[in-house]
């Protein structure tokens, strides 16, 4: 059994981190801005997360900043009700395997985002629990949406629903003004859509699913990075009611996962969680050889 390790470091320019690892991979918690999850990787070899500290959105009389690493919004979007400013220092406590990270009070939302990340001795795999608590004297409608920001130069798949419904359709598809269609980064695959960053392409592309699998997956520099949720049929989803959307641009990928809409009384929450896992493509490819 691996021993899950858990310090302070200083990474970069993100400031104070918390490294969570289990001596195969690691992952990098901001505590100085946040919270974000900015490094996911394999040990001691490249981050499969983007990191960006230039990328800003005017909010209010402050700059939202991209970061990169992984995020917790909540949806549908809205500035600058979405991009609410992220850049003050972050608590957390540890817990079994990993930590817990609680972000401010949210003054125009009056929001509360908790991420936990729970880091598998045993494998290359991480629990992502994404929480929300309504800090308001009255409800508020909202959705939990997990954006993890890939870096550039990999390729994305994303399963089609092959589910048979006869005469009706089986599959929302949301598109944005500024998508074309035919673009020449996306292939629209009888099983798969299959979206390739292009460094050099500076027309961004976002499309979303009802994504009845569950499941996504981003290969780049020798690594497969997969991420898992829980797509509930019939659920009240946001955006033409689509549980998982994708952004591309000439710096990065997204990929970003959400909850159904849900109504939340005062001091009451709601969450959504993600499982992540690396695959070393070299090692898989050897051992099946």
């Amino acid at each position: 059994m691996k021993n899950i390790n858990i310090s302070e470091v200083n990474y970069k320019n993100f400031g104070r981190c918390v490294k969570i690892s289990n001596g195969v991979v690691d992952l990098l918690v901001t505590i100085d801005v946040g919270p974000r999850i900015i490094r996911f990787g394999f040990e001691g070899r490249e981050n499969m997360l983007c990191e960006n500290t230039d990328y800003k959105v005017k909010s209010g009389d402050d700059y939202w900043y991209i970061y990169g690493g992984h995020r917790l919004w909540h949806a549908p979007e809205a500035n600058p009700r979405t991009y609410y400013p992220d850049n003050s220092p972050v608590s957390y406590e540890i817990i079994e395997n990993g930590i817990k990270v609680t972000g401010n009070v949210e003054k125009w939302r009056q929001v509360i985002k908790e991420i936990e990340i729970v880091l598998n001795p045993e494998d290359n795999k991480v629990r992502v629990l994404h929480r929300i608590t309504n800090k308001n004297a009255w409800d508020i409608k909202l959705s939990v949406w997990a954006l993890t920001v890939m870096d550039k130069g990999g390729v994305e798949i994303i399963p089609v629903n092959t589910q048979q419904t006869d005469l009706l359709p089986n599959m929302n598809l949301a598109i944005w003004p500024y998508t074309r269609l035919n673009d020449k980064r996306v292939n629209w695959g009888e099983k798969y859509i299959v979206i390739k960053q292009d460094e050099n392409e500076s027309q961004p592309f976002k499309i979303g699913i009802s994504n009845n699998e569950g499941w996504a997956a981003y290969v780049n520099k020798g690594v497969t990075f997969i991420k898992r949720y829980k797509h509930i049929e019939g659920a009240n989803y946001p955006d033409y009611g689509v549980s998982y959307e994708t952004y591309t641009n000439y710096f990065m990928l997204e990929m970003e996962t959400l909850s159904p809409l849900t109504e939340i009384k005062p001091d009451e929450c709601i969450e959504h969680i993600e499982e992540w896992e690396l695959i070393d493509n070299d090692y898989m490819m050897r051992n099946l050889i």
